[in-house]
């Protein structure tokens, strides 16, 4: 990739001018010189999902001047990097290659590389495990079958996992499936006291196999499962009941998981880029391997569309343009992912981390300090609760926050189809009052505290049902999204190096609260305050 400091393009000088003239115009001024406006700023992607972003600041100038900084900075050449597995991960010295996991026609692309073959081991072995549980012929110790499925990870071997299996319940099968991820024991506790040890299986997911949490969380999980298992424990018994997805062959080996349980996962796959990897196994389990097919398939749609679709045809690289547009010339520091969809509850969070995690740097591809915005602060909830909290900020407040409304126009529950109706209701009326208010209204001039003024963007993200298939094709453009955010903000986005130093920390305080010390007196006088604190009652 070129590195490109953006502000010094002729597009970033550009877009600064246009800025000061089109910031004097409303959200309704643009619908009102622009008739077709919806039909100039929609997308509609093979009737499969609905691309709305008229509702933004924004005409046909501002879009050539974005459209031109993309191609300053040189997108298009930064996606044949990535597609072609160049090392784009520049500071880990690796490929990004989580493209190529949804790819069946990955050769074309990876011409000399080996990954293929290994990608389709793993998937194999994943089917095979899917539907040996899932068909109840992989049974526990004692020759009960297999009711439960607890996923052990965090970060990207939790978030992705969890939020496409609570997005997709509708096509959970009978498993019961379950997530433990935070090192607070409560969660662990809440977990096995709801199982039995002989009707569950174990999945140790960890890249590293070193990571602190998951490894204590699988530790006193494997302690739990010996303790209440009523014969005595041999490796034969652990097979049954244990696997690991991991880098780390030789670590879950000592672990003591049988190494034919062990699904590898490739090095060049970031963590929260692997839900579509050997991670997403607890995907596969809780809505079959074909339905997981599926998920990869819509996924690799969206990857062709953003590989093949020039600049100004190309909804990843719209998106990426429109919040660079808002973070760095209309300041906003926010934005806010709104589903309206319970079992779309996890996906702000999901994205939260998929986005702050890549792009929230501060060091550009120069090694400079950065003058300018990077990542913006992804926060969101579910629709309609949130209109009954947060979004009297939104309507009223002094805040300037995009929003991404998400919601799907056939539901899966056809017996409720009043709900939906009001669901969707909602939906469009929250964006419509976000852009226009009310201020034309009797009641805004007869009472100035009810007044809305309107003017507040949002993108509208309109899917025709929740499947397998249209979800990959969602997860897939936000990821793209992303990376064409670091790609024109001169980053790295596929490192997290900031993640690390509070893991290092975190080690030499564990061995310090360990210690039988009264007081500890190394550390600066805050941290020494809380670390006194808690030997106190310790």
């Amino acid at each position: 990739m070129k590195n490109i400091n953006p502000v010094k393009t002729y597009s970033w000088k550009n877009l600064q001018n246009h800025f000061k003239k089109i910031k004097k115009l409303t959200i309704n001024d643009l619908f009102l010189i622009d008739k077709n406006r919806f039909k100039n700023f929609s997308i509609n992607f093979e009737n499969k999902i609905l691309f709305d972003y008229s509702k933004n600041f924004l005409n046909n100038e501002t879009m050539i001047h974005l459209f031109n900084l993309a191609r300053e900075t040189k997108c298009i050449e930064a996606i044949n990097a990535m597609f072609y597995g160049k090392k784009i991960n520049i500071t880990e010295h690796k490929s990004v290659l989580h493209t190529a996991l949804r790819n069946d026609n990955i050769h074309f692309f990876l011409k000399k590389h080996q990954i293929y073959d290994d990608i389709k081991q793993i998937l194999k072995k994943m089917k095979n495990i899917s539907d040996n549980i899932i068909l109840e012929k992989w049974k526990g110790y004692t020759n009960k079958k297999i009711k439960n499925i607890i996923n052990i990870g965090i970060g990207g071997s939790h978030l992705g996992p969890l939020m496409i299996t609570e997005s997709l319940k509708s096509y959970k099968n009978k498993l019961n499936l379950f997530f433990l991820s935070n090192i607070d024991s409560n969660q662990l506790i809440n977990i096995i006291t709801k199982v039995k040890p002989e009707e569950s299986l174990f999945i140790i997911a960890s890249k590293t196999f070193n990571t602190q949490e998951t490894i204590t969380n699988a530790l006193s999980i494997k302690k739990w499962f010996i303790k209440n298992i009523n014969i005595d424990f041999n490796k034969n018994i652990f097979s049954k009941h244990f696997i690991a997805v991991t880098n780390n062959i030789d670590a879950a080996i000592n672990f003591g998981i049988d190494k034919n349980n062990i699904l590898p996962l490739l090095s060049e796959i970031g963590g929260r880029f692997s839900l579509w990897s050997s991670i997403g196994l607890s995907i596969s389990l809780a809505i079959g391997f074909n339905n997981f097919k599926k998920l990869l398939q819509g996924a690799n749609k969206m990857d062709q569309h953003f590989f093949s679709n020039p600049i100004d045809k190309n909804i990843p690289i719209i998106m990426a343009l429109i919040s660079i547009w808002y973070s760095n010339f209309w300041n906003t520091e926010t934005e806010a992912i709104i589903p309206y969809c319970e079992n779309m509850r996890f996906l702000p969070a999901y994205l939260q981390q998929l986005n702050m995690e890549s792009n929230g740097k501060s060091i550009d591809r120069n090694k400079n300090r950065i003058k300018y915005q990077t990542s913006s602060i992804i926060w969101g909830d579910i629709g309609t609760n949130g209109q009954h909290s947060f979004f009297q900020m939104l309507h009223q407040g002094t805040k300037l926050i995009p929003c991404d409304f998400i919601s799907f126009a056939i539901s899966n529950n056809n017996n409720y189809q009043d709900h939906h109706i009001k669901l969707i209701a909602n939906y469009i009326a929250q964006t419509k009052a976000l852009a226009f208010g009310n201020i034309d209204d009797y009641i805004c001039k007869k009472n100035i505290y009810q007044c809305c003024f309107g003017n507040k963007p949002s993108n509208s993200i309109f899917l025709k049902k929740i499947t397998p298939y249209n979800l990959g094709l969602l997860i897939s453009y936000y990821e793209h999204k992303i990376f064409i955010q670091g790609v024109i903000l001169n980053i790295f986005s596929f490192d997290q190096w900031g993640v690390e130093l509070g893991k290092k920390i975190t080690n030499f305080l564990v061995e310090d609260l360990n210690q039988n010390i009264q007081k500890i007196n190394k550390y600066d006088s805050s941290s020494q305050g809380l670390i006194n604190f808690y030997k106190n009652f310790n």
